[in-house]
């Protein structure tokens, strides 16, 4: 039947990915990639041969349709994003939603994505949590993490190496010097680190080295 599948990549390490998800990228008739040169890497790593086209957030408006007739004349078509699972912060609720409204089978494989294992691993209780993903680059960043400092449940924050020591020179006035925090980089990967400590302490250890990859920001909630 044809359908959309959405199937997670590996974050870092390429042996993360499930045997379902290769057997999809094996037999769909095209895979939508974020970026086809980073997603061909993963498909010549694994002998998968089907062909790519390129999705991401600057072309998915002008290209769903087209995704979409393919499907309902027939083909089965898997998105894919550079890392993890698309739609997490990455393109692809646009299409899903499309997908959704036509009619159009979803399928979401389970796998790789960063914010789960940087929460468990926090040491933070994960029994209830809140996702906020990338903040707002400039406006209303300051707004939304007001939003959240009486927030109990853990919070988890995405952020760029670039923006890192400014988003907890933001946190610091509005959560307190002693809110603890757990921040994951490299996820995976041959460096990856788990820093531990309170805000003002991971400000020290940020600015006096250089921070490189991607980070998951896991911040204690707040305690009665």
């Amino acid at each position: 039947m044809s359908k959309l599948y959405i199937v997670p990549t590996p974050i870092g390490n390429l042996a993360d990915i499930t045997l379902r998800a290769l057997e999809v990228l094996k037999t769909v008739n095209f895979i939508l990639a974020e970026d086809t040169r980073t997603s061909s890497n993963l498909l010549k790593h694994y002998g998968i041969s089907t062909p790519l086209k390129s999705h991401h957030k600057f072309n998915e408006h002008q290209t769903v349709d087209y995704i979409t007739n393919h499907i309902e004349a027939g083909e089965s078509v898997a998105l894919i994003s550079d890392a993890g699972t698309p739609g997490i912060s990455d393109p692809g609720f646009l299409l899903v939603r499309t997908c959704v409204e036509r009619g159009i089978e979803v399928e979401c494989l389970p796998g790789a994505t960063a914010l789960i294992p940087a929460l468990v691993q926090s040491g933070f209780p994960c029994d209830r949590f809140i996702f906020e993903g990338f903040l707002p680059q400039k406006k209303g960043r300051n707004k939304r993490l007001e939003a959240l400092k009486d927030e109990e449940r853990t919070i988890i924050l995405y952020e760029s190496p670039f923006r890192i020591v400014k988003l907890l020179e933001q946190m610091l006035p509005i959560f307190g010097t002693d809110r603890q925090v757990c921040i994951a980089r490299e996820l995976t990967k041959l460096h990856e680190e788990n820093y531990r400590g309170t805000i003002a302490q991971a400000i020290n250890h940020f600015t006096a080295k250089n921070p490189k990859g991607e980070f998951v920001v896991v911040v204690k909630g707040k305690e009665d």
